[in-house]
């Protein structure tokens, strides 16, 4: 048998969950080693989430632009590539239908006010900020939209430039020695979660473990501990067992509001 290959999956993973762990060694309830290195070098923020073995970057890409007549400020432009090389289930081309899916979940995540669009806005009907966000998946297994949302989160810790409009020129002035932090309003982190057989519930599944699943659930909540959204393609799930993931979702987000605290306060400290 060639190393890594299970001949009956389901059984394999299902003599596991009998003794309330995972193939991986995991207790049902917990989640993969997560590190996240951020980079606050530029007006540009990025980060580098691996949560297990799935890999995800975001860059943010912050530029001068008009706002639009409707709005005073724009926001972003959420997109999610998941690349041929980060798995074989996905196909050159267009977005297939989980990047398009993960990519509308993002959209809905970022509408929850992380950022204020209005304090975006330089001038009033002139100059305002862009900020094009873009999530790659460098290797997929398993549960890309927990390593997604916790890159995005990451790489909005960042700075922009003071910009004024000259009055002389009309034109903008960038400063790069002075700096403002992006205001980040609300801190969402989502937990994702799976069931076996209708019955046994686990977080964070693996590639494997996602294939077998008869129901999935991502839950995102705040700070606050409130909750934001709740992500559930596919099969329903109980009001207990629902509960049961929004509890454990509000450690999740302290938790990954402590690590990017704590990488963040790492990276600035040099300075």
């Amino acid at each position: 048998m060639a190393a890594g290959f299970t001949a009956e999956p389901l059984e394999y993973h299902r003599s596991f969950l009998k003794e309330q762990c995972r193939s991986d060694g995991r207790d049902l309830s917990e989640f993969r080693v997560t590190t996240l290195n951020i980079s606050i070098s530029t007006a540009d923020g990025s980060a580098l989430v691996k949560l297990g073995n799935t890999t995800v970057i975001c860059g943010i890409k912050a530029e001068l632009s008009n706002p639009t007549a409707e709005v005073p400020g724009k926001g972003y432009m959420p997109n999610v590539d998941l690349p041929p090389l980060c798995s074989s289930r996905f196909r050159p081309g267009p977005p297939g239908e989980q990047a398009q899916a993960a990519s509308q979940f993002i959209a809905d995540v970022i509408e929850s006010e992380i950022i204020n669009t209005e304090e975006l806005c330089i001038e009033r009907g002139k100059l305002c900020w862009v900020l094009y966000c873009d999530l790659m998946c460098l290797n997929y297994d398993g549960n890309v939209l927990d390593a997604c949302i916790i890159a995005l989160l990451a790489a909005l810790k960042n700075q922009l430039p003071d910009v004024t409009i000259s009055t002389d020129t009309c034109l903008p002035e960038v400063s790069l020695e002075k700096k403002h932090d992006l205001q980040i309003h609300r801190h969402p982190v989502s937990s994702s979660f799976g069931v076996f057989d209708r019955s046994i519930m686990i977080v964070d599944p693996t590639a494997e473990e996602e294939s077998l699943l008869t129901a999935q659930l991502t839950v995102v909540t705040d700070e606050h501990e409130r909750l934001c959204s709740v992500h559930k393609p596919g099969s329903s799930l109980s009001g207990e067992k629902l509960q049961e993931c929004i509890t454990r979702a509000v450690v999740r987000q302290r938790e990954i509001q402590k690590l990017i605290d704590k990488v963040l306060q790492s990276v600035k400290m040099p300075q």
